[in-house]
């Protein structure tokens, strides 16, 4: 025990005595030799734009009556963040985004209230948020006697806190230790390092009582430091809250098992496979795996990246547009890499690379504008979404059916003539003969068959009439020409009367003497081929071939 704390003493005033010397940039990071930023990997060579005085005075006009629900406000807030969010104004900026004071008000969460039942375990343990080395210190031989001891002594009073209290402080504890290690507010034993990391510490502990569900997981350090850099205690819980908690943010990214994340890794490679197919294909040759480099990148928001206006430039996209920007900002960058690792054939050296993303693909004027010039829609996320779904439903379905396979012959007994259990190259082959086409088929009947789909399909199949291919001819039909003419206005006219009464409009076809008439199609027909109108127009730009076999459904 007492060898722990000297050792503790030790590197503190270690610590302590190389912080004294150090210089920081303008974002807080320690300026170190070259040597030590390679180590760290951070670049302090910025090249992000200044706002004028003039547009920052705009800036904060604009804040000033800040409209959440107001189309024209985000629409002039995205315009600033294209110029560049000066950094004494991004807190602002953040804070209107999040909507956090909404969500303060329409909870019943009192952060302060929650603080104060907290110390008391930690009173109960010997551990204090304002000295981090020496509670790790603690906590872990508490959690080893603990190990041993199960059953507390009966000589004790009954303790305030539990097992499960003690691996959440560790845990905490240790992750302070790990993030942003460079930076002036988390960084040796300054006043200001250590009223940073006890700040840091409650903001993590309050979250993982207000949300058991989700608790704390790896990266939630990070991303609750960058908002403790640029807004206050309580504001940057509340601000934590709206990006754990809302669907439009990473609600579908942290949970405790992670099962969150790595659906969402799944997702990003049937999306990679879309955007890039030969990149992906290369990856696959050499063995790298997107849950590898996603995932980190993901549950830290990219906070691993040398440059940290390039890191700030997306948060604010982040912030703005949500989950699609996360998934925007990996293809950025794997865009930007695509060249090198197209020349790569060894695991070793591509992994690496997109770890630890180059300061010269990382910096502002180059990661940047290649987001703003790219864009990724919300429809191909959930189309990449229910494809991902769709094969974990089918895994599901055939590990039951192998499940039954295999207990079936052995109910039977002593049945000689049994069916033969398929091999696993026979469902290797059938699950590979499945193509894209056929998935998508499938969503193409969900889509149609959901009664809000069919609503908004419904709504539009009168403009989709109107587009509509002209039906083949009934056989036996005999036209006097075949030679194409444009319809005359007042057919048009006609035809749009008739669809507004609600008859079946008649078809005609025009010749060069006479203009015939064809049978008219029916009503469900017609409507059948206009809901999938819409599907189709997004099934083009998936570059399938055989679009046209979708017609089927008519």
């Amino acid at each position: 025990m007492r060898r722990n704390s000297i050792n503790v003493s030790r590197r503190a005033s270690t610590t302590r005595r190389r912080s004294e010397n150090l210089r920081f940039d303008e974002y807080g990071f320690a300026v170190t030799k070259r040597k030590d930023q390679k180590l760290h990997h951070r670049c302090h060579d910025y090249s992000s734009p200044q706002l004028s005085s003039v547009r920052a005075k705009e800036l904060c006009e604009l804040l000033s009556y800040w409209n959440g629900t107001s189309f024209i406000c985000k629409n002039q807030i995205e315009r600033f963040i294209r110029m560049g969010i000066p950094q004494s104004l991004r807190g602002r900026v953040w804070k209107c985004l999040l909507n956090i004071d909404d969500l303060k008000e329409s909870s019943d969460f009192n952060y302060q209230r929650c603080l104060s039942e907290v110390r008391g375990p930690l009173v109960d343990l010997g551990v204090s948020e304002y000295g981090i080395l020496s509670a790790i210190t603690t906590l872990s031989e508490t959690q080893n006697d603990l190990g041993l001891n199960p059953e507390h002594p009966s000589s004790c009073s009954e303790p305030c806190y539990s097992v499960d209290d003690i691996t959440l402080f560790r845990q905490i504890a240790l992750d302070l230790q790990r993030s942003f290690p460079t930076h002036r507010s988390l960084m040796g034993e300054s006043p200001e390092a250590i009223e940073g990391q006890a700040k840091l510490f409650r903001v993590l502990i309050a979250y993982a009582r207000y949300n058991p569900l989700v608790g704390y997981s790896q990266g939630m350090s990070y991303i609750a430091a960058v908002l403790l850099m640029h807004l206050g205690e309580e504001e940057a819980f509340w601000a934590l809250t709206a990006l754990l908690d809302k669907p439009k943010y990473l609600a579908e990214v942290f949970d405790l098992s992670l099962t969150k994340v790595q659906h969402q890794v799944r997702v990003f490679d049937q999306f990679l496979k879309h955007k890039k197919p030969k990149l992906s294909q290369h990856m696959e040759s050499l063995g790298v795996l997107s849950v590898h480099f996603v995932m980190p990148w993901f549950l830290t928001l990219f906070t691993s990246l040398p440059c940290w206006d390039s890191v700030l430039a997306v948060w604010d996209l982040i912030i703005l547009h949500g989950l699609p920007a996360v998934f925007h900002t990996a293809l950025a960058i794997i865009e930007l890499l695509e060249p090198r690792m197209m020349e790569m054939n060894d695991e070793g050296a591509v992994l690496p690379l997109l770890l630890r993303v180059p300061v010269d693909v990382a910096r502002y004027t180059v990661l940047v504008p290649a987001l703003w010039n790219s864009e990724v829609h919300a429809w191909e996320l959930n189309c990449m979404n229910s494809l991902v779904l769709d094969d974990t439903h089918h895994g599901l379905k055939a590990e039951q059916c192998e499940k039954q396979n295999v207990t079936l012959p052995s109910q039977a007994g002593t049945e000689k003539d049994s069916v033969p259990l398929p091999s696993k190259e026979d469902k290797t082959e059938k699950a590979s003969a499945k193509s894209v086409l056929t998935r998508v088929l499938h969503l193409a009947q969900r889509y149609l068959l959901d009664s809000m789909g069919r609503q908004k399909v419904e709504e539009k199949s009168t403009q989709a009439q109107l587009r509509a291919k002209p039906r083949s001819p009934a056989p036996g039909r005999v036209f006097r020409s075949r030679t194409s003419a444009s319809l005359t206005q007042a057919q048009i006219r006609s035809r749009r009367r008739s669809q507004q009464r609600g008859r079946p409009a008649q078809q005609l076809i025009p010749g060069n003497s006479a203009d015939v008439t064809t049978e008219p199609s029916t009503a469900t027909s017609t409507s059948g081929c206009g809901k999938l109108d819409r599907y189709l127009t997004d099934l083009e730009m998936f570059a399938i071939p055989d679009v046209e076999e979708l017609y089927i459904f008519c």
